[in-house]
């Protein structure tokens, strides 16, 4: 119960700093973006280190930063489908999942060897 508490202050003041910061973007569309992954992301890290130490945080973060990566090409292809193509949304997104885990488990293949 405590850590949820603390990822919960945690996430609650990194959401205002990434909501802060996306008021100064245009288009505002961005705003939804910064407000809700990285300030998880920061409140899971944090929480992490102080449980289970440096070297397993270090492994989480990788794992987020290929995951952010392979959500990159998800969602560059599907932005791309659906501006070029005009395909439906819901048939697009979900056939293109597919893509999002074979690139995330094709980073990690790359980045252990």
């Amino acid at each position: 119960m405590e850590q949820m508490l603390i990822r919960f202050a945690v996430g609650g003041f990194v959401v205002s700093l990434f909501a802060l910061l996306s008021d100064t973007l245009k288009p505002k569309s961005f705003a939804g973006l910064f407000g809700a992954a990285p300030s998880v992301g920061l409140a899971t890290l944090s929480l992490t280190v102080v449980a289970n130490g440096r070297a397993y945080t270090q492994m989480e973060a990788r794992s987020m930063i290929l995951g952010a990566v392979a959500f990159f090409f998800y969602a560059s292809v599907v932005s791309w489908l659906l501006m070029r193509k005009n395909l439906p949304a819901l048939i697009t997104t979900s056939a293109c999942l597919a893509l999002w885990v074979a690139v995330a488990i094709g980073l990690l293949f790359l980045v252990l060897g």
